[in-house]
């Protein structure tokens, strides 16, 4: 799947010039989004940064599909039903428990907001309550390392292309470059 059309980074570089283009013009410009394979919190917030201001959201599929597939499965198991992919918990499951509170970090907090009602929702979709809760408090530490606390004050200057060529591509910072000049000013100063 990676190799049948432009890959993701430069097809966010492409969108980035022409909406540029349009604002630059005074033409209105879309709120966009960008997908290609995204699955963590650093690419949610590379992604946004890249393209400030005008990329507004991330597209997530197979990575938010994979934690409601896991769950699915554990659901499978503990209710003794026939699972297709698993006849036991994994190790890597199993080592935090047996049951839906002890494997899933976030069912306490959906206990506390649902109540005895928690039973009901599919532990499919807790998991991937869990992985977006993850994603949050990733995302939002980036964020304040950044000094960035609203996803619209994120700026392309808050990342830095690590090759020249991605450099050429994106038209941000090499980081060779990257803030060079501030630094001389802290040294001389």
């Amino acid at each position: 799947m990676e190799e049948w059309g432009i890959p993701t980074f430069y097809l966010q570089a492409m969108a980035f010039n022409y909406v540029q283009h349009l604002a630059t013009r005074g033409i209105w410009t879309p709120d966009l989004a960008m997908a290609g394979g995204f699955s963590t919190e650093d690419h949610i917030f590379k992604v946004l940064a890249m393209g400030a201001p005008y990329f507004k959201a991330v597209c997530m599929g197979r990575a938010l599909m994979i934690p409601g597939f896991v769950g699915d499965n554990i659901q499978a198991v503990l209710e003794n039903k026939n699972s297709r992919n698993w006849k036991e918990l994994p190790r890597t499951v199993s080592q935090y428990g047996s049951s839906p509170e002890q494997i899933f970090l976030n069912y306490s907090t959906l206990q506390e907001c649902y109540g005895n009602k928690v039973k009901e929702i599919p532990l499919g979709a807790i998991a991937i309550f869990t992985f977006i809760d993850k994603l949050r408090t990733g995302l939002s530490q980036f964020m304040a390392g950044a000094r960035s606390f609203r996803l619209d004050t994120l700026r392309r200057t808050d990342v830095v292309a690590l090759t020249e060529d991605a450099a050429k591509v994106s038209g941000l910072a090499y980081i060779m470059d990257a803030f060079q000049k501030e630094a001389m000013e802290v040294l001389d100063g």
